[in-house]
């Protein structure tokens, strides 16, 4: 008996790690650059480009870390929908939670976080990582060496 079986599961969990990972840090770099940026312009103003920067950022993790894949034009036009989902997703449960559930409204924008991270894992992970659209289902797939070492179209 080995790994085998397993060791999807392993490489899937690995990658939701690192994709919350990553959250974390996209987080920080996102209130520290709104930290930094307040004192010299309106409060909204660097909340939008600490928001834009982070995004920015939070994008080549996930592409180079992450899903360990390149990034492309395509995908970085398409990653903005990773935070539409979020926000979405986030916002609803919010209303849910406090509206429906009578949760405190301190408390449910973090359990509306927390139930947002698989619909945005999900839609990261397919907008970001290629499909293998060949008929071997041996060849090599998303997140895998071939991939890794491909030659960035964007960096």
């Amino acid at each position: 008996m080995g790994d085998g079986p397993r060791t999807p599961r392993r490489a899937r969990l690995a990658q939701i790690l690192r994709f919350a990972l990553v959250g974390g840090v996209n987080t920080g770099t996102f209130f520290g650059c709104y930290l930094l940026l307040h004192p010299w312009m309106p409060y909204f103003a660097a909340y939008s480009l600490a928001f834009l920067l982070s995004m920015i950022g939070s994008f080549f993790l996930n592409t180079y870390f992450t899903y360990r894949t390149r990034p492309t034009w395509k995908k970085f036009a398409l990653f903005p929908l990773t935070n539409v989902t979020n926000y979405l997703v986030q916002s609803v449960g919010l209303y849910a939670l406090v509206t429906w559930a009578g949760m405190d409204d301190r408390i449910a924008p973090l359990v509306a976080a927390v139930v947002a991270i698989p619909f945005t894992y999900l839609i990261s992970q397919r907008i970001l990582v290629p499909r293998n659209t060949g008929t071997d289902p041996g060849a090599p797939g998303p997140g895998t060496e071939t991939d890794e070492r491909q030659p960035s179209r964007l960096a």
